[in-house]
């Protein structure tokens, strides 16, 4: 295991500043569409946080000791950080298109959806490391959870290209059905708040509908893509923080592929590849450990393969999305009640 205390406590400390700026951002800017200027500047920085970190993981490891052991294990720990950070990164833009969904679904207005993604954020960042920590000591104990976690990325990964290029249906889908049951919802906007009082009643704004929604998404989308960063490697401090920076720029990054999903509508079938390639890593890690240098090279080769052919083969035509029928849907509810 790579954490130190003096690891641990920057790496919180160093969150926790990159959280505040953030929301120091975000309360300066008030409600507004985020322009694709905007997105690019924020996703390169926060690309570049995570790379300034794992240089200082990588120099503070001992990457520039002269000690060959030293500089062994340094090269290694950024290698599997480097590699985790891709995959979490690769994953969130399927995460990204359900999120665009949902928007859509809802009718959220652009100058709402800065604040929504970054309270979502949040609290996936406590979710997804509680859910690590839990995985990493069950691992420690049950060896054998290590072949449920490949098994079940390489079926994950076989759903997921089966189900590649067909719209979610939200009609049917169970969260939204029990918000529906067990909410009163407003039936419009209410600005960025979250509750309203519509004829002395005090609702969940629309809003609010939506901000549960991702939460619950992103556990789910959590339940696929913590496995396979344990797939590269059992480090809890490598998980933990590949996965935590990988979030940081989830917002940013929605915003500059936003208008991309169509583009790149062929993504699905990589991510579906790269999950059941990496399940049959952990599935053979007793027999034969495939390098981290060729997970990370075949992640890449993959998704770029996919996003080649993505732009050279046009999309086929979906059905059009709906747009926020949520107060007609629950009178209709109540009425068969």
């Amino acid at each position: 295991m790579t954490g130190t205390p003096l690891m641990w406590s920057l790496f919180a400390a160093f969150v926790l500043v990159a959280l505040c700026i953030d929301f120091f951002a975000l309360n300066r800017q008030g409600a507004h569409r985020v322009t694709m200027k905007e997105a690019t500047i924020w996703t390169l920085i926060w690309v570049a946080v995570s790379f300034a970190f794992v240089t200082w993981m990588w120099w503070y490891l001992g990457g520039t000791s002269g000690d060959p052991a030293q500089e062994a294990v340094a090269n290694a720990k950024s290698l599997e950080f480097v590699t985790g950070y891709l995959v979490e990164k690769a994953l969130a833009v399927d995460n990204i298109f359900v999120f665009l969904l949902l928007f859509t679904y809802f009718a959220v207005p652009p100058e709402f959806q800065k604040r929504v993604l970054m309270i979502g954020i949040l609290g996936a960042l406590v979710l997804r490391a509680i859910m690590i920590f839990v995985g990493a000591w069950a691992i420690s104990r049950f060896h054998w959870i290590l072949y449920f976690f490949g098994a079940f990325l390489v079926l994950t990964g076989i759903k997921m290209w089966w189900a590649a290029g067909q719209e979610p249906d939200l009609e049917s889908n169970p969260a939204l059905k029990w918000v529906r049951k067990h909410m009163r919802i407003a039936p419009d906007y209410d600005g960025e708040r979250l509750t309203t009082v519509v004829d002395g009643v005090r609702m969940a704004t629309p809003l609010a509908v939506v901000m549960i929604l991702i939460g619950i998404v992103d556990v789910i989308f959590a339940v696929d893509s913590i496995p396979a960063v344990f797939a590269i490697t059992t480090d809890t401090f490598i998980v933990l923080t590949s996965n935590v920076f990988a979030i940081l720029g989830l917002r940013a990054m929605y915003f500059l592929l936003e208008g991309m999903h169509e583009r790149f509508h062929l993504l699905s079938y990589g991510l579906a590849l790269v999950l059941v390639l990496i399940g049959t890593k952990m599935l053979l890690m007793d027999i034969y450990k495939i390098p981290v240098v060729w997970s990370l090279s075949a992640t890449v080769l993959i998704l770029a393969i996919t996003m080649i052919l993505s732009l050279m083969i046009p999309p086929k035509s979906a059905a059009p999305r709906g747009a926020y029928p949520f107060t007609r849907k629950r009178d209709n509810d109540d009425k068969s009640e």
